[in-house]
């Protein structure tokens, strides 16, 4: 275990802001977590993984813990193909989709790239493509931090849905940190390839492996998204609004008016509601490419807010942010909200 005070973690979230937090606390097992005396560590305490789904608003006055459980196994394989692996919470996720991928193991290939490790996937229920980590979840380990005591969550107790978990509500946030994941993947052939361009970039119906599906996956993505690496963001910032059907009408007409009635308004199907894409709205509005001081919208994909020039402060940030859900507001009658966590 590892621990520093009044600790730089402008390396330690994908936006690279320039915060620092009262204290740093790293560890590598769940026994090393269990012997913490939480109580003792300046407060609040904050479980974070690689920091990619973070907007640090300011310096953090309490702890953060980070955990490098790592570990990825097979626990159990079913008459029907089934793979149990589990995973620890300290896992690179990208590492556990090419784990699989190599493995000739379907479920995770979709979600190639997506930065962040294992435990904030469990937490955010991270998606793309088509999938969700709730596809592929069985099981989420935690340790519940006011008695030490370890929990299993089965994933229907876990209240999955778009971006959401029952780790994300209010009266439980902060409760449970995640120490591994138990996830069923299938060695049988189950590629989905009708979200996005996957399809296409694939250029077959029928894919080898799972492999040939990440690799197509991580081209579209690198296509379109910034590395961190090399400009701050923290990937989509805002969630894909879902409206009523009668909503989407009023967007539709309203779009025909200005283009021609032949203009169409990209959407999807959400169980007799419609899932609009907020990047859409976003571009057509003008925001894509935009720059406002050292904060920009991402030219390539504008659902992604960046930290321009290295050097952008969290205001910056939170005033691009405001100026797209009011125009969105305005214009669509429909308020976005972040995917990107504000702490």
């Amino acid at each position: 275990m590892t621990v520093f005070d009044n600790y730089d973690l402008s390396a330690r979230n994908t936006f690279r802001m320039k915060v620092r937090c009262a204290r740093f606390v790293e560890y590598d097992s769940a026994e090393e977590l269990e012997a913490l005396d939480f109580g003792a560590l300046p407060q609040p305490v904050l479980a974070m993984g690689g920091g990619s789904n973070l907007l640090f608003t300011g310096d953090f006055p309490g702890t953060v813990l980070h955990g490098r459980i790592g570990g990825i196994r097979v626990a159990a394989e079913t008459p029907d193909g089934g793979v149990l692996v589990e995973a620890g919470a300290g896992v690179v996720f990208d590492d556990l989709c090419a784990w699989a991928a190599a493995r000739g193991l379907w479920g995770l290939e979709n979600l190639s790239l997506i930065p962040g490790e294992v435990g904030a996937a469990a937490v955010q229920n991270i998606g793309a493509y088509g999938v969700e980590f709730k596809d592929v979840a069985v099981e989420v380990r935690c340790l519940e931090v006011a008695t030490c005591a370890r929990r299993t969550f089965r994933v229907e107790e876990c209240a999955y849905g778009y971006r959401e978990s029952l780790f994300k509500r209010p009266e439980v946030k902060g409760r449970y940190i995640v120490l591994s994941v138990l996830l069923r993947l299938s060695r049988a052939a189950t590629p989905r390839l009708d979200y996005g361009n996957i399809r296409a970039a694939l250029g077959t119906d029928a894919p080898a492996g799972p492999a040939d599906v990440r690799e197509a996956v991580i081209r579209i993505r690198n296509a379109k998204l910034p590395d961190p690496a090399e400009k701050g963001s923290a990937g989509s910032f805002f969630k894909n609004p879902v409206i009523p059907q009668e909503h989407f009408a009023r967007i539709e007409a309203l779009t025909r008016a200005e283009l021609g009635p032949e203009a169409t308004v990209p959407h999807y199907d959400a169980g007799g509601m419609v899932k609009v894409p907020a990047a859409w709205m976003i571009e057509r509005l003008g925001f894509k490419g935009l720059k406002a001081g050292n904060a920009a919208v991402w030219e390539k994909q504008p659902l992604v807010l960046v930290n321009d020039t290295g050097a952008a402060a969290p205001e910056e940030i939170l005033a691009l942010e405001r100026r797209i859900i009011d125009a969105v507001q305005e214009k669509y009658g429909i308020e976005l909200h972040p995917e990107v966590e504000h702490i």
